[in-house]
């Protein structure tokens, strides 16, 4: 029996099981943010009424002007006349109920798995077998879990293409059989352990809008897992605070786990978020960061420290271990020998990952949220500009642009409105200056190694989990995927503000930030609140002014643009909340229409939709489908994705007697 301490807490039809794997029962203990300011709604002094600002909506809208991130559709964006336009058209989907273990995509699409759990990679990777668990064979296969994805097109034709992703995390019961022997057991523990990570794969097709299959044993491809080697860089490598038995230089960690959300840069590698990494760890709960970052001496939720003596941080020569995660890692997709990066200047958290904007003067930041609840946003700027082109010269420099920069962490002020059309100002906070602390009492590798610590300091915003944080390249506004937060307002917990305005935040929300023009590095910006997420027509729910009906949407978690810049949102939690197998949904930002959401895919039974990529000019839409069927077991199965059901309802034969989760491409039939 699993030890489940979030079993009968959770909301609805929400996973116990998910709680423990994914989280470590994060709710199930308090916040490790224990210096929450009061809401900043009882601050008067710091409030900026709605009503100042839509009085000066003229100059307003001058000094905001939207900032260049790409020139192409700058005049379309002014006039929000594009903002529907996108050449993928569909009728959209109803909402599916959470018991329905069925793939749904609009009339006239269809879907295909393009690469599975355990599918072999290599020439010489073992063929896929759940009975026989081998940690060897898993390192040479697709791992488990896709969060983060993105397939990147390579070739003038659109016929070749790299699929990178990463591998959250793992579930034991459904995906082995129970261990004959404590040995046997003890090499299911090593699996797991390889199906952690990342993965690069390379993939081909007949044609631009054709089906993408994956290429076993092409040049490319690549498991990255928690034993790969990692390179620290950044101001905070070689600190004490990362030293180790293993490593007395503090400068080469091994592996990378937990990874959450990304983002892929403008000089084409890829960049991951290390997001729950204390659930794997049993740490000295004394120890300086322990509390704030959620670690306690209990056994951990995987077990690893039964066969890899650096996850118990209780031992001389490993206290400092889980110092080595929740980092942005940065790899690069092109070079399969090629060391990954952990970058320290970015800052240590609970990472659910990082997306860059490069504005027309080259400055570079890089957005990222905090994935725990009353935690932070921040945003990373480079110290040196991007550099345009493909020549050596401008790769080697810009692969080394995350190494250096200033740190910040946002401050929200504002009204609440009785119709939820919060709006506000902000401020970025910063952490590090010129290379230095800017935090009193603290040094320059404490800021990086003890972010959150810091960011307490200065008091900067408790948000309601902050997710996927993305800029739009088509009007550089950001948006800020919050996914919920049940403890806003209980007792002894900041209560409901402008940026948060909900008691008991079940269905979460998203915030739109304006930043100057040109100026990703300012220190002020403007925002509002775009979407409070919940059913149709449930009261205090708000999608941008639109006033007509809407798909049912809760807990939104990763958002990605298309190329007309509208936003779409792939949910983490709806059976929980509304009792609605998760899904994706298109959304316009501007225009006549912004506001109206509409569905246009729904996962099966306990799976979270992840990772989407919209590419709608050549048809395709693609999602990683992770833990469907999560709280299944090995002898009874929830779900039979994506091998999926004949009409009756049943394994297909021959088909594996399980879930495996999956990247999924859905194209026109």
């Amino acid at each position: 029996m699993r030890n489940l301490p979030m079993l009968g807490l959770t909301h609805g039809n929400r996973s116990a099981v998910t709680c423990n794997l994914k989280c470590d029962n994060a709710c199930a203990r308090p916040a490790p943010n224990a210096s929450c300011e009061p809401s900043f709604q009882d601050v008067a002094s710091a409030a900026l009424s709605r009503r100042t600002l839509l009085a000066g909506g003229g100059a307003l809208a001058a000094a905001l002007a939207m900032p260049v991130v790409h020139a192409e559709g700058a005049e379309a964006a002014a006039s929000g006349t594009w903002a529907t336009k996108s050449p993928l058209k569909f009728t959209p989907i109803k909402s599916v109920e959470a018991t329905k273990d069925t793939f749904t995509v609009p009339k006239g699409f269809r879907w295909d798995p393009i690469i599975r759990w355990g599918d072999p990679l290599f020439k010489n990777s073992p063929a896929f077998d759940p009975t026989k668990p081998n940690a060897k064979a898993q390192a040479l296969q697709f791992g488990y879990n896709n969060d983060y994805l993105d397939i990147i097109v390579t070739n003038r034709a659109g016929t070749e293409a790299l699929l990178v992703c990463n591998h959250e995390y793992t579930n034991r019961a459904i995906m082995f059989p129970p261990s004959a022997s404590d040995a046997d057991e003890l090499e299911v523990l090593r699996t797991l352990k390889a199906a952690h990570g990342m993965a690069v794969v390379e993939l081909k097709r007949r044609r631009r809008g054709g089906k993408w299959t994956y290429v076993q044993g092409a040049r490319h491809n690549r498991r990255i897992t928690a034993d790969t080697p990692f390179r620290f860089d950044g101001p905070a490598a070689g600190s004490k605070f990362l030293k180790t038995k293993a490593d007395k230089d503090g400068v080469l960690a091994l592996g990378t786990f937990g990874n959450c959300a990304g983002g892929t840069t403008p000089w084409g590698t890829v960049l991951s978020g290390e997001e729950n990494f204390n659930g794997y760890f049993k740490a000295d709960p004394n120890a300086r960061g322990s509390k704030r970052y959620g670690l306690t001496d209990a056994d951990s939720s995987y077990g690893w420290e039964k066969v890899d003596p650096r996850f118990d941080a209780t031992k001389d020569g490993y206290q400092n271990e889980p110092n080595r995660f929740g980092w942005i890692v940065e790899i690069d997709p092109t070079d399969p020998k090629s060391t990954p990066v952990k970058h320290t200047a970015m800052g240590r958290m609970k990472h659910e990952g990082a997306n860059i904007r490069v504005d027309s003067d080259g400055t570079v930041v890089a957005y990222m949220g905090d994935d725990e609840r009353f935690d932070y946003l921040y945003k990373f700027v480079a110290k040196n500009k991007y550099r345009k082109g493909d020549s050596r010269a401008a790769r080697k420099h810009n692969l080394k642009l995350l190494s250096e920069g200033d740190l910040f962490v946002a401050k929200f002020t504002g009204e609440m409105q009785e119709d939820n059309a919060n709006l506000g100002s902000g401020t970025w906070i910063p952490l590090t200056k010129n290379g230095k602390s800017a935090v009193k009492g603290f040094s320059h590798e404490e800021v990086l190694v003890f972010t959150r610590e810091a960011a307490d300091a200065v008091k900067a915003t408790p948000m309601d989990r902050c997710e996927d944080v993305e800029p739009s390249l088509k009007t550089g506004k950001v948006y800020v995927a919050c996914t919920n937060n049940t403890n806003r307002g209980a007792d002894g917990k900041p209560g409901p503000d402008a940026a948060n305005p909900v008691k008991g935040n079940k269905n979460g929300h998203i915030i739109e930030i304006t930043e100057r023009r040109n100026q990703a590095d300012a220190t002020r910006f403007e925002w509002n609140l775009f979407m409070v997420c919940g059913d149709n027509g449930e009261a205090g729910t708000y999608f941008a002014g639109w006033d007509g009906p809407v798909a049912p949407i809760s807990c939104p978690d990763n958002v990605a643009f298309d190329s007309a810049g509208n936003l779409w949102i792939s949910t983490d939690g709806q059976p929980g909340t509304i009792s609605k197998n998760d899904g994706l949904f298109r959304v316009p930002v501007a225009g006549k229409e912004r506001g109206h959401l509409v569905q246009f895919l729904a996962v099966p039974v306990e799976a979270e939709t992840c990772g989407p990529v919209v590419h709608d000019k050549d048809g395709s839409v693609f999602v990683a489908v992770q833990h469907p069927g999560e709280d299944g077991t090995w002898e009874e199965q929830h779900s039979y994705f994506p091998d999926y059901l004949s009409k009756a309802g049943k394994p297909v034969k021959g088909n594996w007697r399980g879930p495996r989760p999956s990247v999924v491409q859905v194209t026109r039939k």
